[in-house]
């Protein structure tokens, strides 16, 4: 079962960065930084995992989050329509940007694995990895952060 529409949500939600322009589908901070840093540290070393089951076809809706720079900006995007060969993943870039201004929703782009910041897959209704998810969900109004703890795999 395809569950866009759900993981559409969370990517316009999602999208985490070093914020100086101001934008509806960027967070503006408020969260842990060290947390932050913990949860992209934990998916890069669970992320031989995540291609065991991508490999697998063990779930749907497979996504890598990627940091793309441009100037002095960062910005983490959801890679959708993922395939991992190489040692990188391949996908297209699953949101529109914020700030910076050299990727476009839609388009292709491929990351080394071990460049990435996070990662999740869909399965049995549940959401497996989107570690960089939990820091977040502290800044959320409790009945969406409390939705989204609902459908966690590992909350």
């Amino acid at each position: 079962m395809k569950t866009y529409p759900t993981l559409l949500l969370l990517f316009l939600m999602l999208v985490c960065c070093s914020c100086s322009k101001s934008s509806d589908t960027l967070i503006r901070g408020g969260y842990d930084e060290q947390e932050m840093e913990a949860a992209i540290a934990r998916a890069r070393s669970e992320v031989d995992s995540f291609i065991a089951e991508l490999s697998k076809g063990n779930g749907s809706d497979f996504a890598v989050k990627v940091p793309i720079e441009d100037k002095e900006e960062t910005e983490h995007f959801w890679l959708t329509d993922i395939v991992y060969r190489n040692g990188k993943f391949e996908g297209v870039i699953g949101n529109d940007p914020g700030m910076v201004t050299n990727v476009k929703s839609g388009q292709k782009w491929s990351v080394k694995k071990s460049e990435i910041s996070d990662w999740m897959f869909m399965r049995e209704g549940k959401m497996h990895g989107n570690y960089t998810l939990r820091p977040l969900l502290k800044t959320m109004p409790e009945e969406e952060a409390a939705k989204l703890r609902s459908i966690l795999a590992n909350p």
